[in-house]
């Protein structure tokens, strides 16, 4: 097969990859926005912790450092517990599973989230038809 045999004639290719749109992993099994999201998340997490600590214990060195260790468990920890949680789901899973709790817990964010772009009756469905 030649390079060219994917080539259309009017310049478009006819084959692209299967896994082009993906993003791709950057530590850990995480993409790079999960990553964000993880560091943000944990880097909050170690600044609510050292804070008062350094205020305890007088020195503001402590802030920073749990910072960086609530960041670094952060990526460890909790890549590791994402990447198993989305194994075998699609790509987008973690983004709509987040949209959808938000969306059930705090209904006053939902627009913030565009959750009401999403299904969220529960119930029994039917296909209405009768006994014939």
């Amino acid at each position: 097969m030649s390079e060219h045999q994917h080539v259309q004639a009017d310049g478009t290719v006819s084959f692209l990859p299967h896994r082009l749109n993906r993003h791709p992993v950057v530590v850990r099994g995480l993409t790079a926005d999960e990553l964000w999201i993880c560091c943000g998340l944990s880097g909050a997490a170690g600044l609510l912790m050292g804070t008062p600590l350094s205020w305890l214990f007088s020195t503001i060195a402590l802030a920073p450092t749990f910072i960086v260790v609530g960041i670094a468990l952060g990526v460890f920890v909790g890549g590791g517990i994402l990447r198993r949680k989305k194994r075998g789901r699609p790509d987008t899973w973690l983004y709509r599973q987040l949209q959808w709790r938000i969306t059930i817990s705090y209904p006053l964010l939902a627009g913030w989230v565009r959750g009401q772009e999403l299904i969220t009756r529960s119930g029994c469905w039917t296909t209405r038809r009768g006994a014939q």
